[in-house]
């Protein structure tokens, strides 16, 4: 119990916004929004939540790590960060389309959640980058 309480104190905002994807992703409807006439919005915010999730999960890593990938961390770093985003993704459009009456799984959802996570991993290796090259 207290691995998970020192957890939930390194990373509250990655556990909110996974929180809020999952949410977001399996309530039956939202309300109609002016945004609704832009083209691809729906991939737009897909790209955006989940690159934003990605991007956060990285700063609290960076945050909660004096020293930036310790023995092993890239790996745990590569799960964590990039590849169960992705996966949890993948989960979560199979839910939208056999598991919901409301909500459609697609193929280009989960590209464009993809591609979100990929550039907020890019993001987060630059920031890395930085935070190592002004510790020392």
């Amino acid at each position: 119990m207290r691995d998970c309480w020192q957890f939930v104190k390194k990373y509250p905002f990655s556990i909110l916004c996974i929180a809020l994807v999952w949410v977001l992703s399996l309530i039956p409807f939202f309300p109609e929004t002016p945004l609704d006439d832009v083209q691809f919005i729906d991939k737009w915010t897909h790209l955006v939540m989940y690159g934003g999730t990605c991007s956060v999960i990285w700063i609290e890593y960076i945050k909660a790590h004096h020293r930036v990938l310790p023995k092993g961390g890239k790996m745990k770093l590569f799960l964590w960060a990039w590849l169960a985003p992705i996966l949890m993704s993948g989960l979560l459009e199979l839910l939208q389309e056999y598991a919901t009456s409301t909500r459609n799984g697609e193929w280009f959802d989960f590209a464009a959640n993809s591609l979100g996570v990929t550039l907020g991993a890019v993001f987060g290796i630059i920031l890395m980058a930085i935070s190592t090259a002004r510790r020392g």
